[in-house]
């Protein structure tokens, strides 16, 4: 027997469609039954900015050279140490309000380990260091929203 296929509800497609310009949203998903629709627009690449990168100041001499030396990073997502956001949502730097950051500038991270959540849609996803090395640069503050492929940290 056939499989009846579903009619789009081109509608729906223009509401959600409408739905990203209001929230200025790169896109948007929804689910319902046996019926999925994503709505996305490519926004083209996002304008380079300039991050200031601070150093503790009981970092060794070496650490704050190679912090003077990348001090204002011109295209975070191009450096080779670069952690992107996962995913659309809002980004926490903390297991929960008030809680000690998971990492800070200078910190020592091993790879697998917790550095950020990101919350989508009431879940919250752990983001993980995807090699060791040591954070030179905390791109993101708590509680900001995040896009897809967004710079939230850097890790050398």
């Amino acid at each position: 027997m056939a499989e009846k296929k579903r009619a789009i509800d081109k509608e729906l497609v223009r509401e959600l469609a409408e739905l990203l310009k209001e929230t200025e949203l790169s896109e948007i998903e929804i689910e319902n039954e046996d019926l999925r629709i994503r709505v996305a627009r490519n926004l083209g690449p996002a304008p380079a900015a300039n991050y200031a990168v601070s150093v503790p100041a009981e970092a060794s001499p070496s650490a704050r050279d190679a912090a003077d030396a990348s001090e204002a990073i011109d295209d975070p997502s191009r450096h080779p140490g670069c952690v992107p956001s996962p995913m659309v949502g809002t980004v926490y730097r903390a297991p929960a309000p008030g809680a000690r950051p998971f990492v800070e500038i200078g910190d020592t991270v091993r790879e697998g380990q917790t550095v950020l959540i990101v919350e989508a849609m009431k879940h919250m996803n752990e983001v993980a260091a995807p090699h060791s090395g040591r954070v030179s640069a905390v791109l993101v503050e708590d509680g900001q929203p995040v896009e897809y492929g967004e710079p939230l940290l850097i890790i050398e």
